[in-house]
């Protein structure tokens, strides 16, 4: 025990290591999850060894997580700040309001301290990103002693260990078993019956694949268009195919408008599958792969930057480009934020989607100027990613009075803010401040883990009192602060905002920011649908909810 405790370094990443071991142990359709487990552990661990972490660890690993929340949610979260979304953000103002209102009334009604009401608040709301903002905020109390704010800020990690496990295991059956009974569906036929109803042509399930790709190469021995030229036959396609090569017996030919085939001439041809396999019609039987006739072709991620572009769908910005038929270029892919969209000639496009091109290089980087700018997401840009989270760390120390209670949002809420901007303006061009998906998650979560392993190992020693003289009660309000805002926006979002049922299930899992709960219903589902109401609320949300924080310390510290 004498090396853990001398060596707090040490015991900060056994406590990551067995609470990731601890939150992969499954029971039932539960897991409790890594940051749970690592709450868990490091508490254990604190009360045992009295190791003690400095709080600017736990400061500066909250911040990188914190922002890096921000910088994902953002593009998504204002994007679905429209009317379409306007009926999702009522179910995130339900949990608002309830999980608030409860906290303080319980905080009132049984006398407990602001750390104790701030851990029921965020454990409950099965929101880890409250502890951060709610310690901190404590911190900043000029009412309390030094050795209140350690105790108060301990009461805050045990108070939200045992609320998170009883309300994770409450939303969990609640979405995944419950509702579907209350609302009479079999979650999986609802599921895919509003999946048939609302899917474009051709679009797919977020685990299925084309078994055929879209866009191919093939080649063809001239017979049946013997003395056509090159642009003949693109005229009589409507250039829907480009004749990339031509090889006629040893040597290849350079393909110009005015060349003429002649019999026995062996022609590439690429474009989509049922143009070429039309094409191929009217020139010959097809032939198995040539050597020396394949054609290299580039490709580019293109973030689309013209706003005359936005709502426009693949068919209209083809037909606007007369480059991608006379160049032979084709979009191949569609991507919004982290999210892989069909992309079919009906697929509607928005600003800062990326499309993957795929053609000619001369004819790519005619596009590419004209549609938007080649996407740079190689490398983490710090200078971008240091302005974010100083400029967060700058707006969390502004101070703003309502009456006589001060309120600030911290580094944490700062830092939140700072991310959902940066991350937003980040996107609308994608040519600077790159952050890369799996970088980005990767400080996200590990921001997270070091940050509660500290807060536990911190609070391990206090945990013991507070669950003698509040063990019943917690449990109690973990369950109670996810059932009731859950029960208020299930009839609410199907009898006043008429959300369909499964879309329903999904938003109301992500109003309470639960992962386990969208993974349970989509399991149940077999089936994504649900996440397209889970998005909406869980941007939404994983915005508002931290800010909770620093307002129920503002009002119960006073």
């Amino acid at each position: 025990m004498g090396v853990l405790k001398d060596h707090p370094e040490l015991v900060l990443f056994v406590s990551l290591a067995l609470g990731y071991l601890v939150g992969k142990l499954r029971v039932g359709p539960l897991t409790l999850g890594g940051i749970c487990g690592t709450l868990i552990v490091s508490l254990l661990l604190g009360a045992w060894t009295k190791a003690q972490v400095s709080d600017d660890v736990k400061t500066v690993f909250f911040a990188l997580f914190i922002f890096a929340l921000g910088y994902m949610a953002g593009p998504q979260f204002f994007r679905n700040l429209n009317k379409k979304s306007l009926r999702f953000f009522v179910l995130c103002g339900i949990e608002l309001v309830c999980v608030l209102g409860i906290a303080f009334g319980l905080a009132k009604w049984f006398d407990l301290d602001v750390g104790t009401a701030s851990g029921i608040l965020a454990g409950a709301a099965t929101e880890s990103a409250v502890v951060g903002t709610a310690t901190e905020s404590i911190g900043k109390l000029s009412n309390l002693t030094a050795s209140q704010i350690t105790e108060y800020q301990g009461n805050v990690a045990t108070a939200y260990t045992v609320c998170y496990l009883f309300g994770l295991i409450t939303i969990v059956l609640y979405t995944s078993q419950i509702m579907p009974m209350i609302l009479r569906i079999n979650l999986r036929d609802a599921a895919r019956e509003l999946w048939e109803k609302t899917r474009s042509s051709g679009s797919l399930e977020a685990d299925e694949r084309p078994a055929l790709p879209g866009m191919v190469g093939r080649t063809y021995l001239v017979t049946t268009a013997d003395g056509r030229t090159v642009s003949d036959l693109q005229d009589h396609l409507d250039e829907r195919v480009t004749i990339e090569n031509v090889k006629r017996g040893s040597k290849i030919l350079t393909v110009t408008p005015e060349l003429e085939l002649t019999l026995s001439d062996l022609v590439l041809l690429v474009g989509r599958r049922a143009n070429v396999i039309e094409a191929g019609r009217l020139i010959g039987p097809e032939t198995p792969g040539v050597p020396g006739l394949d054609s290299p072709l580039a490709s580019r991620e293109v973030s689309i930057t013209d706003k005359a572009l936005d709502g426009k769908t693949v068919d209209e910005l083809q037909r606007a480009n007369p480059e991608f038929l006379q160049d032979g270029v084709y979009v191949t892919d569609v991507t919004r934020g982290d999210t892989d969209i069909p992309a079919n000639g009906d697929t509607v496009l928005h600003r800062g989607d990326v499309l993957t091109l795929v053609g000619a290089r001369s004819g790519l980087n005619k596009l590419v100027a004209k549609i938007g700018s080649v996407v740079k997401n190689d490398a983490t840009d710090f200078i971008y990613l240091g302005l974010g989270i100083a400029a967060g760390s700058l707006l969390g120390q502004i101070v703003v009075k309502f009456g006589d209670v001060p309120l600030s949002l911290g580094t944490g809420g700062g830092c939140l803010v700072s991310g959902l901007l940066f991350g937003w303006f980040r996107s609308r061009s994608q040519t600077f401040g790159a952050f890369p998906p799996q970088a980005a998650s990767t400080i996200k979560d590990m921001g997270l883990a070091v940050f509660i392993a500290c807060t536990g190992l911190v609070s391990g020693p206090q945990a013991w009192p507070l669950l003698k003289e509040y063990g019943a009660l917690l449990p109690f309000a973990g369950i109670a602060m996810v059932l009731i805002p859950a029960t208020i926006s299930l009839f609410v979002g199907r009898r006043l905002l008429k959300i369909e049922k499964p879309l329903l299930i999904g938003a109301i899992a992500g109003q309470q920011c639960s992962t386990p709960a969208i993974t349970a219903v989509t399991q149940v589902a077999q089936s994504s649908v649900p996440l397209l109401g889970y998005t909406i609320t869980y941007a939404l949300s994983n915005f508002l909810l931290p800010l909770t924080g620093p307002l129920l310390v503002g009002v119960l510290g006073h």
